[in-house]
């Protein structure tokens, strides 16, 4: 499965939760993500997953070799957020379900 095909699958997950917005399209950062109350927790960028997760979290996934800090291809790392590629063992709907609690109000 493509990782498009992958993020569609993510998205039907999420489409009939109450405080989540599904991508609507357009252009711009987080025009295709995922949002919880207005809070962007994950997307689609060059084929890889990107989502919002604490520090810790992001180096420990990093050390594993499960995923990268994202730059927003700028070429300077953003924090908490996490790119995970196609190829990575890292399940994607579990990482996403992270986010999503990651972004819940506190």
């Amino acid at each position: 499965m493509d990782p498009q095909e992958r993020f569609a699958e993510i998205v039907a997950l999420y489409v009939a939760v109450p405080e989540v917005t599904v991508p609507h399209g357009g252009g711009g950062f987080g025009s295709a993500s995922l949002r919880r109350n207005g809070k962007i927790f994950a997307f689609l960028s060059h084929d890889r997953l990107v989502v919002k997760l604490p520090a810790d979290r992001i180096r420990e996934l990093e050390i594993e070799g499960l995923g990268e800090q994202y730059d927003g291809s700028r070429g300077r790392p953003m924090r908490e957020w996490l790119a995970v590629a196609a190829t990575s063992e890292l399940d994607w709907v579990d990482v996403t379900g992270e986010a999503f609690e990651f972004v819940s109000p506190r």
